[in-house]
């Protein structure tokens, strides 16, 4: 008796209205890092002269190129999760497309990788910089004691 290779592939469902709330959770999180990271900008012009020390110097610049970086990659994944969110119709619709629906899913498992590994990336750099600043201000405080 010969057994036949079972060729499917289980996908896990994933609800239409749970990927809706994901993606707008996601949008509201995007949306708050660059607010976010308006105030590290801010931040960083504030104590510029601080960060420019010779000492540290190339420690920060690597932070602010970073969050510049990340900066760009926020609008592209604002933009990517906004399209995402756009096409959800594919899923509620009451027309079976099973290669679009299927598309659609794989896409959001993506989008849920490359948030999850932006995020961490975010908040590596965030308190690289926090660091970096707080050591300026101690610094100074410091300076302050001692004159």
């Amino acid at each position: 008796m010969k057994i036949k290779e079972n060729t499917h592939r289980y996908i896990e469902w994933i609800d239409p209205e749970e990927m809706h709330r994901t993606t707008l959770l996601w949008l509201s999180e995007l949306r708050f890092m660059k607010d976010e990271q308006l105030f590290l900008n801010n931040l960083i012009k504030h104590y510029t002269v601080q960060l420019a020390d010779s000492k540290i110097f190339g420690k920060s610049k690597v932070i602010v190129t970073g969050l510049s970086d990340l900066e760009k990659q926020t609008i592209s994944l604002m933009k990517k999760v906004q399209a995402h969110e756009n096409k959800l119709e594919i899923m509620i619709d009451d027309v079976d497309q099973i290669e679009l629906e299927r598309a659609y899913r794989d896409s959001h498992r993506v989008l849920t990788r490359s948030m999850d590994y932006y995020k961490e990336e975010y908040r590596e750099i965030k308190s690289e910089l926090f660091n970096l600043v707080s050591s300026v201000l101690k610094k100074e405080k410091q300076k302050r004691l001692l004159n």
